[in-house]
């Protein structure tokens, strides 16, 4: 029985998780957390020209890295082309291939004509810029090459599922991040406001910057469009959310469940990875009949819990059950108040583990170390010590430091994040 076919005699294939990694740290974050799969971008080719993204030799230590831990990865070569852009492309393609990547994902028709001609063996990946949003469309995409399709994000879990029957090709949905105000990110606010091209990589995302009205007789007067005093953001739209969806998803015959986020940081990628892989092995325990009806399956309120303490800027559900509304935007503010912060990042582990700081923390500070998995480790800060073993009464971001903390953490592993609740 296919993942197609009925999930009443058969539990479903739990899909890919894929974790967006703008650097080499957000990749070793991701594959720690318990990624499946993650993205990048090279310094060329991709939507993201301001996250760290990987010049050659950087990419191809993350390949290696991901490789040796089981993790695939997929390189992004997903603007929309003009005439120059395919300078170098050629190379590029030969390149990606050398290093033994596992797929390209592409948007524009052209690049992906040329892939097919230069590295004819090399999987495609459709981009959601590509705007796939019925059987049809998906269909063509396939027969041009695509090996997998990224959905639309403005997507109903029906009109998934009958996508899902009509094709036999894979299918990828964001499951969670942030949304573009635009049709699955076809922007051309950035090009008016700012002049940076988002569909060259170059977004300075409007849709979250606060507005005020100007009426054309009164130059210089503006009107405050506002909720309170700190003005309104009419575009700004909350962050997609799926987890509680992720049974129906999973029984719809979806092949990977994507995060997006390749700009922001390794609290994000690592704490919202831990929730979802989390989440992915709590269904794998489930017993066949509870595929019955995926519709009733309830995760503990532990994983919403974590997800909310990621930050951002709240969650929708998107078009996933209907139509989103106002309630699905945030207006004031560019993004929510969040409630915990990292504190460090475990470098070597041991009983007193050598950790990189990221926010200033002093003796005396409870903290939490987030294990893989959902669990985590409270400790209280006893002292600290620099390399050179000089004892430190605050540590700022940027120090390595040894920490001693009660109870010891023998078991903090390299990569672990600790984290605050914010003061």
């Amino acid at each position: 029985m296919t993942k197609n076919e009925s999930c009443k005699e058969l539990n479903p294939v739990i899909p890919e998780l894929l974790a967006p990694a703008g650097n080499y740290e957000k990749l070793v974050t991701a594959v720690h957390y318990g990624a499946n799969a993650v993205y990048l971008g090279g310094k060329k080719f991709s939507l993201r020209a301001k996250a760290g993204n990987f010049d050659n030799e950087m990419m191809r230590q993350g390949v290696q890295f991901a490789h040796e831990h089981g993790v695939k990865v997929y390189v992004t070569a997903n603007i929309f082309a003009h005439n120059k852009d395919f300078v170098g492309l050629d190379a590029y393609l030969t390149a990606l291939q050398t290093m033994d990547v596992d797929g390209i994902i592409i948007s524009d028709p052209g690049i992906l004509g040329y892939a097919r001609k230069i590295v004819p063996t090399l999987p495609i990946h459709l981009s959601t810029q590509a705007n796939v949003t019925n059987h049809a469309s998906a269909s063509f995409w396939l027969a041009q090459g695509a090996g997998r399709l990224n959905l639309a994000r403005e997507l109903s879990l029906q009109e998934i599922r009958e996508i899902r029957k009509k094709v036999s090709g894979e299918l990828e949905i964001f499951v969670h991040g942030a949304l573009c105000i635009s049709y699955s990110g076809r922007c051309m606010l950035s090009n008016y406001m700012t002049d940076r091209d988002a569909n060259q990589g170059s977004c300075s995302h409007p849709c979250r910057f606060s507005y005020t009205l100007l009426e054309e007789k009164r130059p210089g007067e503006y009107f405050p469009v506002e909720e309170d005093e700190r003005g309104t953001y009419i575009f700004n739209s909350k962050d997609l959310c799926l987890l509680d969806m992720l049974p129906q998803l999973v029984a719809a015959g979806v092949d990977s469940l994507k995060i997006e986020g390749r700009m922001k940081s390794i609290f994000y990628v690592g704490g919202v990875v831990r929730v979802y892989r989390a989440a992915l092995d709590f269904l794998t325990l489930l017993p066949k009949e509870a595929w019955e009806a995926p519709e009733a399956i309830r995760f503990p309120d532990e994983f919403m819990q974590e997800i909310m303490k990621t930050g951002t800027r709240g969650t929708t559900e998107n078009f996933i059950n209907e139509r989103p509304g106002s309630a699905e935007m945030i207006y004031a503010s560019s993004r929510a108040e969040q409630s915990y912060e990292p504190v460090a990042v475990i470098r070597e582990p041991g009983t007193e583990p050598l950790v990189e700081i990221r926010n200033q923390v002093v003796p005396g500070e409870h903290i939490e170390y987030m294990k893989q998995g959902l669990e985590l480790v409270p400790v209280k800060i006893i002292s600290m010590e620099n390399e050179a073993g000089t004892s430190l009464s605050k540590a700022n971001p940027g120090n390595r430091v040894h920490m001693r903390t009660d109870p010891p953490l023998p078991e903090g592993v390299s990569h672990g994040i600790l984290r605050r609740q914010k003061r």
